[in-house]
């Protein structure tokens, strides 16, 4: 009985330890969220497009949201909602738009949340295999042109979608 004690608690005593030794979640620093709205506003700007962009945490919670000069009054909430939808769903706008168009029965997820925009131009941010967030650019002739700009925002920091 004292030899199985001994050894279950050999066993057990690496997992104790592992466990400890995990890395708390990663987040998005403040830094890094200004950064990539700011190069997706620039890249934006640079091709004649006035938009907003929005950056959000993990959570939803919005960190930061830039307006060029000239955007549009409903870029802002476009932009916000795009990020949240990608931090949320944990996949780009686009994509998600296309699933439910081509699969009907999910048409309930436009309801999901009040703040969901599935419209192009959201992307995920991760770093690496970790979602910490999302990227909402609105204001352009189109969405396959705000997930461009999204996209600059992004390599700007070296983060993943």
């Amino acid at each position: 009985m004292i030899r199985l004690s001994v050894v279950a608690a050999a066993l057990l005593t690496p997992l104790a330890v592992q466990a400890q030794e995990l890395p708390s979640a990663p987040y998005l620093p403040l830094d890094l969220a200004v950064k990539a709205a700011d190069a997706a506003v620039q890249a934006c700007v640079a091709d004649g497009h006035n938009v907003s962009v929005a950056i959000v945490a993990r959570d939803g919670a919005t960190k930061v949201l830039l307006k060029a000069d000239g955007s549009g009054p409903h870029t802002g909430s476009s932009a916000t909602g795009k990020a949240f939808t990608s931090a949320a769903m944990g996949r780009d706008t686009a994509g998600l738009a296309g699933f439910i168009a081509s699969n009907p029965e999910n048409a309930g997820l436009r309801d999901m949340d009040t703040r969901m925009v599935i419209q192009a131009g959201g992307l995920p941010i991760r770093i690496g295999e970790a979602l910490v967030g999302g990227i909402g650019v609105g204001g352009a002739p189109s969405g396959d042109i705000d997930a461009a700009c999204a996209a600059a925002g992004l390599s700007a920091i070296g983060a993943a979608n």
